[in-house]
């Protein structure tokens, strides 16, 4: 009870910390039972903000910077951001590729290689089968709470999708 009520709390901290930073934290990423099996019910607050913050800065996610996906054309901007100083780094919202070789759809456990060097891997169990396709167009869109979902272009499908790299 006491884990399932820190890892609540831990959530709603993580919550209010995601709405001010646009970063989606270890309890937010992870169940009560995943956060708890990896010990992190364990750290102080101060120690998991410290751990949240360190992964922020140093995430996968970051690899391929934004303002350089937006020089390369791969991704594009909020309107917001276009009238903004191009020197700061900007949050892309949409990432626009193709995926490399042949597509039939997705199992629960796909892994999807873009042409751009960025691999996602589906966060969700849907199940979506279509004929065989070659390298589809896809754009990967950002979601509620810090989430993104993929979609092929042409059709009426999506999945929840982390970046892997």
């Amino acid at each position: 009870m006491k884990n399932t009520v820190l890892a609540l709390l831990s959530l709603t901290i993580g919550l209010s910390a995601f709405a001010a930073t646009g970063f989606s934290s270890l309890e937010e990423q992870m169940t009560g039972k995943e956060f708890s099996a990896a010990g992190l019910d364990k750290l102080s607050k101060s120690e998991l903000d410290a751990l949240n913050e360190w992964i922020r800065k140093h995430s996968l996610a970051t690899l391929d910077s934004p303002a350089t996906a937006v020089a390369a054309g791969t991704v594009e901007e909020d309107a917001e951001d276009k009238g903004k100083d191009k020197d700061k780094k900007k949050d892309p919202t949409t990432v626009t590729s193709k995926l490399v070789g042949k597509f039939s759809g997705w199992d629960g456990q796909t892994v999807f290689k873009l042409e751009n060097g960025m691999i996602w891997a589906q966060a969700d169990k849907d199940k979506f089968h279509t004929k065989e396709i070659e390298n589809p167009t896809v754009i990967i869109e950002r979601s509620m709470f810090g989430t993104w979902t993929l979609r092929i272009d042409g059709y009426d499908a999506d999945c929840r999708v982390k970046q892997i790299q």
